[in-house]
């Protein structure tokens, strides 16, 4: 498979839920301590988001990292040698986000980190980092969540954003307090 079949297959690829690997957060850390090395000074902080950041979480096996900047101007200034570091991003999408870049990247055919650059403790980073914490400190809301992701994974097993899209209403409600 050549790098530009992988990258597409990569994009394309399919919802499929994996059982919680205790490799994750090793694998997190890596890639911080990677692209810290890389970017030095370009993050203020990176933290593990998604589900992959939750012991016992079923996930798409894709390595979730927030990390925050000081703004998305600077964010755009060091945007090419993100990509120029391994990762891949659509301008087209980036251009629709109004409050945060988003990266990909990948290996052999699968996406195996995403990068969300985001301003520093803005409400986006805020929200994330709360709706990890609020799944890490409460089994029974963790056993709901994972319960709606493999119904919707089953339903959506080949629409990736339809998969995301309708995991949105539980995350509100959740940073509602509703949850």
């Amino acid at each position: 498979m050549t790098e530009e079949e992988s990258l597409l297959a990569a994009i394309h690829e399919n919802v499929k839920l994996h059982p919680y690997d205790p490799s994750w957060p090793s694998e997190f850390a890596a890639e911080r301590q990677r692209l810290t090395s890389l970017l030095a000074g370009a993050f203020l902080e990176i933290e593990h988001i998604g589900s992959t950041a939750v012991a016992g979480m079923p996930a798409k096996p894709v390595i979730d990292l927030l990390a925050g900047v000081e703004s998305l101007a600077r964010a755009k200034s060091f945007a090419e040698r993100i990509c120029t570091s391994g990762y891949a991003t659509s301008a087209e999408f980036n251009e629709t986000l109004v409050d945060r870049m988003w990266f990909m990247r990948w290996a052999d055919g699968h996406r195996t980190h995403h990068l969300h650059v985001v301003v520093h403790d803005s409400i986006v980073w805020r929200e994330h980092l709360g709706f990890r914490d609020a799944l890490r400190s409460s089994p029974p809301f963790a056993a709901r969540y994972a319960a709606l992701k493999y119904q919707l994974a089953a339903k959506h097993a080949t629409d990736r954003e339809a998969y995301t899209s309708a995991k949105a209403e539980f995350i509100h409600s959740a940073l509602r307090g509703d949850a």
